[in-house]
Formats: C-alpha cells, structure tokens, sequence
C-alpha cells in the first residue's frame, strides 16, 4: 500500500463514509488536532514517566484514536437505514472518563493543596505537559464548535474536558517528583 494517494492534491480529504470535504473543514480541523495531541502525549511518554503513568499514556493516546475515528466519520454516513452503526466506529466509554477521574484523584492524594494559578514550565517534562494541556484545550473547542454544527457522541466532549484537568494535574505530579519549583502566578496590585 502506498503512503500517497494523490486524491488530496486538490485541498480535499475523505472522512469515513466516503463525503469530501475541504482539508481547512472544521472536522478535518477537530480530528487534525486531536491527532496532534496525540504526538504531544507520545512525548511526554517519552519522558522519564513511572510505569504506571506510561501505562496510563499509551491508554489515552488509544483513546484519542477512538476520538479521531469518531470527529473523522460523516454521520451522514454512519448510520444505516434501521439504525445501526454502519462503519462500527468505537465509542468512548463512561469508564474512560472514570479512569481520568480516578488517576487525579489519586495523584491529588500526594499534591499539596493548590492556592493559586502555576505558571507553566519548571523542567521540561513538565512543560511538555502543559504544552499537551493547551493543545487539548484546542482540541476541545474545536470539537465543540462542530459539535454545535453536527452532533456527535458527547463523551467526546466529555473526555477531552477531563483530559485537560488529567494533564495539568499530571504536570503538578511531575512537579513534585522532578522536584521542580511550582511558580504561583500572584496578579500585580496596579
């Protein structure tokens, strides 16, 4: 099989389903950058990381496969006539978000009590973090303005939401186990 295909040459891509539609379109814009989250979640797993955070990585970027399949199909097309799902696209699960809320909690255990904005960075496993954290942030409002357009399973949304909290409270643990100083932000009096 090869890498190219020449069909895009013309500013078009195909969702799953067949439909074309211009490679600026916001789905290609949504799925484009969950995938680009995807590669920042692969470098962070790069980092020195425990095993059990790698573990939980490598289960978050199969998780945003799931998202990108889901903002990559035509829901013109992924219904079939009685109602079933045609092109058998995987679901993101109350589980999956479970599993995010249950890791920050269980991280929150060991952090202290957070009283003011972090400035980001501190070490550069933890910036890579936040970098993650603010290409989610995109991730998710690009996903919400074509949600507004064409629905989709709200778990997306859902997850996506969770993910930022996950990543940010993941870059305080790396923090504290890199011993890396947490700048609080503290607003200038005027």
């Amino acid at each position: 099989m090869k890498i190219y295909t020449k069909t895009g040459d013309k500013g078009t891509t195909s969702l799953f389903g067949g439909t074309r539609v211009p490679k600026h379109h916001i789905r290609i814009e949504s799925y484009g950058t969950v995938d680009e989250l995807n590669s920042h979640i692969g470098l962070l797993r790069d980092q020195k990381v425990d095993k059990e955070t790698s573990e939980m990585l490598i289960e978050i970027q199969d998780r945003l496969f799931t998202i990108g399949s889901i903002l990559a199909t035509d829901p013109e097309k992924q219904k079939l006539k009685n109602g079933k799902d045609r092109l058998n696209i995987p679901k993101i699960s109350d589980e999956d978000i479970e599993k995010l809320e249950k890791a920050m909690d269980k991280m929150n255990e060991e952090l202290p009590e957070m009283t003011h904005f972090i400035l980001p960075g501190g070490h550069q496993s933890v910036s890579f973090c936040h970098i993650a954290r603010c290409v989610c942030r995109r991730a998710e409002r690009l996903s919400t303005a074509l949600y507004d357009i064409e629905t989709f399973d709200e778990k997306v949304l859902i997850y996506l939401n969770r993910l930022s909290d996950y990543l940010f409270v993941l870059a305080r643990k790396l923090s504290k186990e890199l011993h890396a100083e947490e700048i609080q932000w503290i607003p200038k009096k005027s």
